[in-house]
């Protein structure tokens, strides 16, 4: 019935792992070298990744320290020119003060003046208005 022939048995099996040979030279090693390169590629990668990942952490804390320091400098000097302002007001206003308390001076030492000035002057003329006075008196 079946009629087995070595010969094409044999011949299958030599042409069989010839084909085989062929594929794993040109198909199957090439293809998992580029397989192993491509996976060592990607670990490569990723360990670069992890590397910046950590770079850029030290940059953000590195930003964030300087940002910190420079809102401190800001503060102390938002809090030094409110000093220097404070300092400048106070002698201004301690000289606007002097200035004002001499001229009250003044004005009391020239009003007091007027005064004795008024006083004589109406001193000297109340014989005057005694007179007229009397004058006025003995005329009703």
């Amino acid at each position: 019935m079946l009629d087995i022939s070595p010969i094409l048995m044999l011949s299958s099996a030599i042409i069989f792992l010839v084909v085989l040979v062929i594929l794993n030279s040109r198909l199957f090693r090439p293809l998992l070298n580029h397989m192993d390169m491509r996976s060592s590629q990607i670990k490569s990668d990723l360990e670069e990744a992890k590397s910046n990942s950590s770079d850029v952490d030290e940059l953000l804390v590195e930003a964030n320290e300087i940002i910190s320091k420079a809102k401190r400098e800001a503060a102390s000097i938002r809090e030094q020119a409110y000093k220097e302002a404070k300092d400048s007001a106070d002698v201004k206003l301690a000289s606007e003060r002097l200035n004002l308390d001499t001229k009250v001076a003044e004005f009391k030492n020239s009003l007091q003046d007027e005064a004795k000035a008024l006083k004589s002057s109406l001193l000297s003329s109340m014989p005057q208005f005694n007179d007229s006075l009397k004058n006025k008196l003995n005329s009703i």
